[in-house]
């Protein structure tokens, strides 16, 4: 008998946010099992190399997520793992592991190898202002849990031994529930597609996955179990440590679109053969970054790193771009469309993210009018709400911030006003959207930063104001020239200069 089954569906909160379902396939009310609580495990890096501009996409993506349910008022346990151990060169079961086989070629040892690239990771996540997960669980900190589970599994006729190693049997499993849920791929299909593989004749059938594998004579992680010594399988940790953390049905697992078929098909396996119901309500995707039209792939050696960007690289680009200015160009296409990376789209993208961080600055100086224009600020506000409560659209908030520009610059050319009310609630959304919603910087950090670039410009312009008294025209021009080139212009007037960052 096959066991289908959907997400359970509980009493929503008042609220109007739609999510993208992976597993429906279509937008649904999102209705948390306990609210206002909500669960969100998304897949954390494996750290064996630095992480490319492609998988920082996919974090940026949960972290705008996080950050709405947030704002939303949900208190959120976002638990976001570190894979350390157990993700083998292929999907197939086969090859060294990634860690260990990186640890040879740095004459490291793994856990050296993986404290590295876990500091990198951090370091790199911080820089693109992702506000860190609640729980940051490892898969060697796990393998208690992890070694349970395959026991419960065992015990329910869903896996057998073979030599020491243990893999999921997904025939036996069809049986019972729908192998490709999730993916959408037929279980007949994949069977007649598969073919045997070297090395793989312990299996009963090629789509068999390995919950833990019996460690070769030169592998070098490995740990005791009741199978002998060995090392558990890469799908195992997500379902041991998402059901430890966040129990045995949670909220939101969330992941890049490439991890939906095998990994988290197989998640959803496991955790059906061993607790018998859905382990997810809502499945969200990211999608691909890509790269000149291809696929970003550490593996393909296609990928840009996200300092290659920020420190100005060659030969991929000519200067640096800002964190917030490459993490704006993420925003501005939804999670999970395909973003394509080009000099092109980076630079437009950057001058329009200096137009929007220009024009926070400038709200800030504007005065109310004694009358109110025919701008209707709450409705621009409501926009702004409806653009994130329909699936987290960044760019159609973006989109709204915009609208929202061209008052703003209006307003400081005297060409329209806005009554007292209008202005805070101008003000108000727009540092909520840009700082805490986006998290394009923080207002305590912008505006340290802001006062540290007017002191600078005011120095500037001094010399300046000194060279043109003194008629010394060679170095006026050059102070001008250099920071027009920098895309700072400089205007001089009856009453002094000013400056201000080209829009």
């Amino acid at each position: 008998m096959l066991v289908s089954f959907q997400p359970f569906i509980f009493v929503a909160m008042s609220n109007e946010l739609y999510i993208y379902n992976s597993l429906t396939r279509e937008k649904q009310l999102f209705n948390p099992l306990n609210p206002p609580f909500v669960g969100m495990y998304v897949c954390g890096p494996t750290v064996y190399n630095e992480v490319h501009l492609g998988n920082l996409r996919t974090f940026i993506s949960f972290d705008l997520i996080y950050r709405w349910l947030t704002v939303l008022g949900y208190k959120v346990r976002y638990v976001r793992n570190i894979t350390d151990v157990g993700h083998l060169e292929n999907d197939a079961d086969e090859g060294e592991d990634k860690i260990s086989q990186r640890a040879r070629l740095e004459q490291l040892e793994p856990m050296e190898i993986v404290q590295k690239y876990t500091n990198r990771f951090h370091e790199v996540l911080n820089v693109f202002r992702c506000i860190p997960p609640s729980i940051e669980p490892t898969a060697t900190g796990h393998l208690i849990e992890q070694i349970d589970l395959i026991r419960i599994i065992l015990s329910k006729g869903f896996a057998y031994e073979v030599n020491g190693s243990v893999y999921f049997d997904v025939k036996k499993y069809a049986e019972y529930y729908n192998y490709g849920v999730l993916s959408g791929r037929n279980i007949e299909e994949l069977l007649s597609g598969t073919r045997d593989l070297d090395g793989q004749e312990e299996k009963r059938n090629p789509l068999d996955f390995a919950l833990w594998k019996k460690a070769g004579a030169t592998h070098i992680m490995r740990w005791p179990s009741p199978w002998g010594e060995g090392f558990p399988g890469w799908h195992l940790e997500c379902s041991a440590m998402s059901t430890k953390y966040l129990g045995t049905t949670f909220d939101i697992h969330g992941g890049g679109m490439d991890l939906k078929f095998p990994h988290h098909e197989c998640e959803i396996a496991q955790h059906c053969a061993a607790h018998e119901n859905a382990p997810v309500n809502y499945w969200i995707h990211g999608n691909m970054l890509t790269l000149n039209g291809k696929k970003m792939s550490k593996s393909d050696g296609n990928f840009v790193l996200p300092f290659d960007l920020t420190n100005g690289t060659p030969p991929l680009v000519d200067k640096p771009y800002s964190p917030l200015s490459v993490r704006f160009f993420m925003l501005q296409a939804h999670y999970g469309s395909t973003l394509d990376l080009s000099m092109e789209a980076l630079s437009a993208s950057d001058k329009a993210f200096r137009r929007l961080q220009q024009a926070i600055k400038d709200v800030a100086t504007i005065s109310p009018g004694a009358t109110a224009s025919d701008f209707d600020a709450q409705e621009w506000a409501n926009n702004c709400k409806s653009a994130m409560n329909d699936d987290f659209n960044s760019p159609i908030l973006i989109a709204h911030l915009f609208d929202a520009v061209k008052i703003v610059n209006a307003c400081k050319d005297k060409k329209r006003s806005l009554d007292a009310l209008q202005l805070t609630i101008l003000k108000d959304n727009l540092n909520l959207y840009f700082y805490q919603v986006l998290g394009l910087d923080n207002p305590e950090s912008a505006s340290s930063q802001t006062e540290l670039l007017d002191g600078v410009m005011n120095l500037i312009l001094d010399l300046r104001k000194a060279a043109r008294e003194q008629k010394d025209w060679n170095t006026s021009d050059k102070i001008r020239n250099t920071l027009q080139s920098l895309d700072i212009v400089i205007k001089d007037g009856k009453d002094g200069s000013t400056w201000q960052i080209n829009n």
